[in-house]
């Protein structure tokens, strides 16, 4: 087979080599020229039997290359790193450690918004309960005091009644009597008061103000938890750790990445299509991948065909220049096969 491609002339070729025996045949070359002549025929034979097993090629696979989207993974917030717990070449689950970073100031952080948080749900508490026991029994013992005495001026009030309808008393004496009563009654009354309102809880806005105080030391505690949480970082998503960039004991900046991640659905082919095959591709299609090194042809979907030209040379279109228009695809693989392909690794991809 590899003789018959070498052995696969040209047209012109094909006529110079048969040239040759034309003239053989008119009779103007002689003797030598005619020995000459012969080794034309034979040549020209042979060429015949190589052309008759060159038929018409296979397709010949488009070249491409692996590509990958990596996942750059970095804190929110700047700070030493203190640990990594990850190296270049190994896998990772989704949730997987990382790196840590120091994290002193959240953890103080974060006790000080509890005990915020404490301080606020008991100031609720209390004022929902209203007084203590002994408190309410102190109000109590105070109004039955005012009532005994509420009684004392009462029974005097009578006496001193009697004692002026009998003439032995003016009546300035039984006015301080009845003011006396009086007075006795209100005290009743204030301590009864008194005595239903240390039972009750505090009014209505003041527990809803210590509501709202107790939910907004509720969200400080979140937000300290959360900026506590971000200096430890887990994994994403499950891959291949590509590259480390910083060690323990470094100054990491806010936002930069230390850890570089591929997973398996991130793993893409790359190919360019000539215009003349590109009505055979589209979105949600399926090609066939080979590398070396493959067991076997690896199936990927089409997921982005360009729709516009690339390496387009600087002249007018026409049929003879349409042939070196190419058009970017991309395709995936499936996770399965992705794990196994490296990026910039070259594949050969026949559409289907």
């Amino acid at each position: 087979m590899l003789a018959q491609r070498i052995a696969c002339f040209s047209l012109a070729d094909i006529r110079a080599s048969a040239a040759l025996p034309a003239f053989a045949a008119a009779g103007i070359l002689r003797s030598r020229v005619g020995i000459r002549a012969s080794a034309g025929l034979t040549a020209l034979a042979a060429a015949g039997v190589l052309l008759a097993g060159c038929g018409p090629a296979g397709e010949r696979p488009l070249q491409g290359y692996i590509e990958g989207e990596y996942v750059r993974v970095a804190a929110p917030f700047a700070g030493t790193l203190t640990k990594l717990a990850v190296r270049r070449g190994t896998e990772v689950a989704q949730g997987a450690p990382l790196f840590a970073l120091e994290r002193e100031n959240e953890t103080a952080s974060r006790r000080e918004a509890e005990e915020r948080l404490r301080a606020a749900d008991a100031r609720l508490a209390n004022l929902k309960t209203g007084k203590r026991a002994p408190e309410i029994e102190t109000v109590a013992e105070q109004l039955q005091q005012a009532r005994a005495a509420r009684d004392l001026s009462s029974a005097n009030l009578k006496r001193q009644q009697q004692l002026s309808a009998a003439g032995f008393i003016s009546s300035a004496a039984l006015d301080d009597a009845r003011t006396q009563l009086k007075r006795d009654e209100a005290r009743v009354a204030e301590l009864a008061a008194a005595l239903a309102t240390t039972k009750m809880p505090a009014r209505g806005d003041e527990i809803r103000a210590a509501e709202a105080d107790a939910r907004a030391a509720r969200e400080v505690v979140a937000q300290s938890e959360w900026r506590l949480a971000q200096r430890a970082v887990a994994a994403p998503a499950a891959g291949l750790v590509h590259d480390t960039y910083y060690t323990a004991g470094d100054w990491v900046p806010a936002g930069s990445p230390v850890v570089s991640l591929l997973p398996p659905t991130n793993v893409k082919v790359r190919f360019y299509v000539p215009e003349r095959e590109l009505a055979r591709v589209k979105a949600g299609g399926e090609i066939a991948l080979a590398c070396d090194g493959c067991a076997g042809p690896i199936v990927a979907t089409i997921d982005y065909v360009s729709n516009r030209a690339e390496f387009t040379p600087p002249v007018l279109y026409s049929k003879e220049n349409r042939a070196k228009l190419v058009f970017l695809v991309e395709a995936r693989p499936a996770p399965a096969a992705a794990a196994g392909l490296k990026p910039g690794q070259p594949v050969d991809v026949s559409l289907r």
